[in-house]
Parts: structure tokens; sequence; C-alpha cells
């Protein structure tokens, strides 16, 4: 699909919100992509979306897991069992997500974003066992919310970090920074199942999901720079971006609405 100038213009500015507020707040950000992507860009099918949405989130997650990496602050084999365990729930989260409407897919989407900003407003930090190590005990808890957090990512074609991050804390009790840099492994894995599904129904837009992510690109090393300068006011910025998810929310669902009671 060819995307025309104004497209064009918006997708860059979109994405560039995206990658300036995960840089800037951290996990929570990719889940304004479908929003932007279906009312300031323009998509006219929320699926697109969702599909174009999912393999920017993809993108994105792997330059950040790059990082974390290099800090060594990612468990890998739990991030691993973790991520492999999903790709099945977000195979099968991302098939009946095409099944169902797309306006009723939008507004179960809204009511995902509440949760979101609600989990943004109270985060846990845990001091956890920076020395964990996959084993016998927490393999079966891995797998099991592995699979469940993979389902909800491939439903609605979001990275999923919000439920990877207490999730691998829940299974493994590692601390909450090495849950962050691990959970983009899965993030990474399940943006990109959750891709390849929706693109073998014909349901990603190459051309402008390449847009959106050089935009996130570019928002990302603002948000990332804005970030050190910030840091002092995080927690504000949190409550800020928090009360911009429940508006956005709000708009989805009587939009969605709106369509469905026509």
């Amino acid at each position: 699909m060819l995307a025309s100038f104004s497209q064009t213009a918006l997708g860059l500015v979109s994405g560039s919100v995206v990658g300036f507020s995960l840089g800037i707040v951290g996990g929570g950000g990719s889940v304004l992509a479908v929003p932007l992507l279906v009312y300031v860009v323009g998509v006219p099918s929320p699926h697109v979306a969702i599909g174009t949405s999912a393999i920017a989130v993809a993108v994105n997650a792997a330059a950040n897991l790059a990082q974390h990496a290099r800090s060594g602050v990612v468990k890998w084999r739990c991030a691993l069992v973790f991520a492999a365990a999903g790709v099945c729930g977000a195979l099968i989260g991302s098939t009946l997500g095409k099944m169902v409407d797309g306006e009723k897919l939008l507004a179960l989407f809204a009511g995902v974003m509440i949760v979101i900003g609600a989990l943004m407003l109270k985060r846990r930090y845990v001091a956890g066992d920076a020395d964990v190590r996959l084993d016998r005990d927490n393999l079966p808890k891995l797998v099991t919310i592995g699979v469940l957090t993979g389902g909800v990512s491939g439903f609605f074609g979001i990275g999923g970090g919000f439920l990877i991050v207490p999730g691998l804390m829940l299974a493994t009790g590692m601390p909450i920074l090495n849950a962050v840099g691990s959970s983009l492994v899965a993030v990474t894995v399940f943006g990109l199942t959750t891709a390849m599904n929706y693109s073998a129904s014909g349901l990603v837009d190459w051309t402008l999901a390449g847009i959106f992510i050089a935009g996130g690109l570019l928002g990302g090393i603002a948000g990332a720079a804005a970030a050190n300068t910030l840091a002092s006011r995080r927690g504000a910025l949190s409550v800020v971006f928090a009360a911009v998810i429940f508006c956005v929310a709000l708009y989805m669902l009587y939009r969605s609405l709106q369509q469905l009671t026509v």
C-alpha cells in the first residue's frame, strides 16, 4: 500500500509521539499506536491498524532490548522460555482478534487501555532476587503466564509489557530492573508473531509500518534525551501520561459505541 504525503507526515508524527512517550515513561507508551493509526493517520480498518502497530512495537522493543542487553540485566533463559510459551498464546490471540468485528475490537482495546493507565499509576518496585535462574520451580510458572500474556498481546496487537513485567516477577521473583529488560524479548517475539499472523491475511500496511517505525526511532532518541533532564519529574510525567491514556480510551469507547449503534 502506498501512503499519501499527508498520511506519511501523520505517520511520522504519530510514530514520534509513541517513541517519545516510551522514552519518557517507559512501558505503556506503545498502547497509543493503534488509536493514533486509526484516528490520526486515518487507517480505515482497525485490524490493519493492529497488524501494522504490532510490527512497529516489535521493532521498537528490539531496539530497546539491545540497550538493556548491553547493560547485562536480561535474564535470557527465563526470558526465552517465557517468550517461546507466549508464541502459542499470541498465535491464538491474534487469530481470534481477526475474527472479532473491528469496532468491537476497538471498544475492547479501550478497556485494556484503561487497565494500562491504572497500572501506570500504581507501579510496584520490589527488591527481588537478582541471581534468579531458570529451574524446575519457576519453569511451569513461566510457561503458564507466558501463554496467557501472549494471548492478550496477540489479541490486541500490543507489546503487553504492562503484563509481561509483573508476570516475570511473579514467576521467578526477579527484580523489576531485570524484569523490564527481560520482558523486551517477549514483547519483540509477540509483536512479530502477531504481525506475521495479520500479514498472512493481508492486514499489515508495510509502507506505513516503516514510516511509523522511523518516527518512533526519532521520537525514542528525543525521549531518551529528555528522560535524563526530567528524571526528577518522572513520577509526575507518568501520571500525566496515564491521564492521556484514559482520555484516549474514553474517546475510543465513544466512537466505537457510536458506530455499533448506527
